[in-house]
């Protein structure tokens, strides 16, 4: 009878250990079909597994077709990325640093761009992730040729660009163009997210480190460092003609980034002039941009279009540290009367102090033209030497309230509020002459 048993536990072990060896090799067998390597040591004749990796990145995305998780080995890759496939929401396609070893994409060894080229180029396609690649050194001379280190264009949807490090990207003509990150959606865009990035040291020409042009609906900007590039930071634009319909981003979210020493100051493209901004929607609508901490720019966070009759519209800039920018912390509407304006939007509950670091009569907050309906509220506001916390500066900007808001002295001399070319160098009289502020509060500090 013990024997029988004993044969028995026996007969169940092996068939246990049977049934495990069969499962581990089925998903060793998926894992050779979904995922893909790729190494400087590799060759293209292999067969892109891990221990026989495909030499290029060329070669790894004609292979990777929905499903596919392509790990690059450590090294530099002297060649462009272009993604050949798209995914599926069930079967993504995912590009990614194996593990967490050093992977740089350069164009340090490539011919000069005479046309617009980009280190990783995504174009017309879906459910793709970037993630974890060092991308640096493109740079052209040509005036005619924009480089940028990542560009999404067409009609591409669900795109993840993910702990990416963009650096040294530059054009060296007065008159060219630079990106780090460039989402252009020439065709309808969806589902863009950009998320943990760091973009910096680019010579951007007349271009932004960090942009989102076009017919773009949807989008997540979050956690990015954005720093010590030679013009905006991150912009969201409308109405440039990149796409025939519904050409402006809207609705998304832009949060939690951290973007500073932006300036185009000295930048050929204009000269000596602070128009930098840290963050800048230009003709966007229905965006939040939240919990950013934005300083050392020539212009903290504006919201406005460049062009006229055209709006900014539903901005709600909220819970953002500005401070230490050059011109002012805080703007909304065009800079001069042939531009666009700023519509239906909240300023609220931001911390914003010791801008216009440069005397340029920004102030803390500023408004310039075609500024109606919007409510500036619940902020503490702390000025710098030049003593301005408002700026408002169009006689024909209307519908806007001020509330709630903080004002706070710690300069020991009365601050200044402009209002509609009017000088006030009281809070009482400013709040009695413009009918704005009457439940806000002025405190000085010294």
């Amino acid at each position: 009878m013990k024997i029988k048993i004993l044969l028995l536990v026996v007969g169940c072990i092996v068939i246990i250990s049977f049934y495990f060896i069969y499962q581990n090799r089925s998903i060793d067998e998926r894992t050779d079909d979904t995922y893909i390597y790729v190494s400087p040591d590799g060759s293209d004749q292999n067969d892109g597994t891990i221990s026989s990796p495909f030499r290029t990145l060329k070669q790894a995305a004609l292979k990777a077709t929905a499903g596919t998780t392509v790990f690059v080995r450590e090294g530099t890759y002297y060649e462009s990325l272009y993604v050949e496939h798209s995914g599926t929401k069930s079967k993504p396609i995912n590009f990614k640093n194996y593990q967490d070893e050093k992977v740089i994409i350069s164009g340090k060894h490539l011919k000069e761009p005479k046309e617009d080229t980009a280190l990783i180029e995504i174009h017309n396609k879906d459910y793709i992730t970037i993630q974890g690649f060092t991308v640096e050194e493109l740079t052209t001379s040509h005036e005619d040729a924009t480089v940028m280190g990542i560009n999404v264009s067409g009609t591409s949807s669900h795109i993840t660009l993910k702990q990416n490090h963009v650096h040294s990207i530059a054009t060296h003509v007065d008159d060219g163009n630079a990106h780090g990150i460039a989402v252009y959606g020439t065709g309808k865009m969806e589902d863009i997210q950009v998320l943990d990035n760091t973009v910096e040291n680019l010579t951007l020409g007349a271009s932004e480190a960090l942009v989102l042009n076009g017919n773009i609906n949807g989008f997540l900007i979050a956690n990015n460092i954005v720093r010590q590039n030679n013009n905006i930071g991150i912009d969201l634009i409308g109405y440039e003609g990149t796409a025939s319909d519904n050409d402006f981003v809207r609705n998304g979210i832009v949060e939690n980034n951290e973007v500073y020493n932006n300036s185009s100051y000295g930048n050929p493209a204009y000269g000596d002039e602070y128009t930098a901004g840290g963050i800048y929607v230009d003709g966007g609508s229905n965006i939040t941009i939240r919990q950013n901490k934005v300083y050392g720019n020539d212009i903290g966070i504006e919201a406005t279009s460049e062009h006229y009759g055209k709006n900014a519209s539903e901005i709600h800039i909220t819970n953002n540290e500005v401070y230490d920018n050059a011109f002012t912390g805080i703007s909304i509407g065009g800079y001069d009367e042939k531009r666009g304006g700023t519509i239906g939007s909240i300023i609220s509950e931001n911390i914003i102090y010791g801008n216009d670091t440069k005397g340029l009569e920004g102030g803390q907050l500023l408004l310039q033209y075609y500024v109606t309906d919007n409510r500036i509220e619940k902020n503490k506001v702390s000025a710098s030497s030049s003593q301005i916390f408002l700026v408002n500066i169009h006689e024909k900007n209307s519908g806007n309230t001020l509330s709630h808001n903080t004002y706070l002295n710690e300069t020991g001399e009365e601050g200044l509020w402009i209002w509609k070319d009017e000088e006030f160098n009281s809070f009482s009289s400013y709040q009695r002459s413009t009918n704005n502020d009457l439940d806000s509060k002025y405190i000085n500090d010294k």
